[in-house]
């Protein structure tokens, strides 16, 4: 049984909110249809867009003290930058040991500064701060000793001693064996760090 063109028209008119709905399920059924193959897109962007979000949000909540921080990071560069040496300094840089010498009341034997050994192998990585190395041996009791290396290890130059070696100094006529030694002799191996000489 066909159904006519005016009963068609006739049972919208008897039923216009049951036709709107019927109109708009199909509507969205084809615009969901048409719109299905951007759907992996779409949650990509959404993805996308959520991350630029909570980065900026981090930013935001992150940046209220940066000023502070800032002021804080160059004023430590500053302090960082005066206790670096320069390789190319040697009188400045020796001048630095006859100092803690001259402190400690202990005797420098001899002192250099010696070209830094490459590590590794390869190209040199480009680095903000190179090693400056020196060898030293000193004299000394034990307590003038012990008092140089504390002054090396907290003064106006970062340091790290790569070895140390103790040996007896007996005076002169003294016994070597279980007698206690009248000095001790060290011999040092340092870095001090300097500005990178590869930029």
């Amino acid at each position: 049984m066909a159904i006519s063109n005016e009963q068609l028209l006739a049972a919208i008119k008897k039923n216009p909110v049951v036709t709107v709905c019927i109109v708009i399920v199909l509507a969205c059924g084809v615009g969901f249809y048409l719109r299905q193959g951007d759907l992996p897109a779409a949650e990509q962007q959404l993805e996308d867009l959520s991350k630029q979000g909570r980065r900026m949000s981090a930013n935001i909540k992150n940046s209220v003290r940066l000023d502070e921080e800032l002021q804080l990071l160059a004023t430590a560069n500053e302090q960082i930058e005066k206790r670096l040496v320069e390789a190319g300094r040697l009188a400045d840089n020796l001048q630095y040991f006859y100092e803690l010498e001259a402190a400690t009341g202990i005797k420098l034997i001899d002192l250099r500064q010696v070209a830094a050994s490459p590590i590794g192998r390869g190209p040199a990585k480009q680095t903000l701060f190179s090693p400056v190395n020196f060898s030293v041996a000193l004299n000394g009791t034990y307590e003038q000793l012990m008092d140089f290396l504390q002054r090396l290890e907290g003064g106006r130059h970062f340091c790290r001693v790569l070895t140390a070696d103790f040996s007896p100094l007996y005076a002169e006529g003294g016994a070597v064996g279980l007698a206690r030694p009248d000095e001790l002799t060290l011999t040092l191996s340092i870095e001090l760090l300097g500005k990178s000489t590869s930029s």
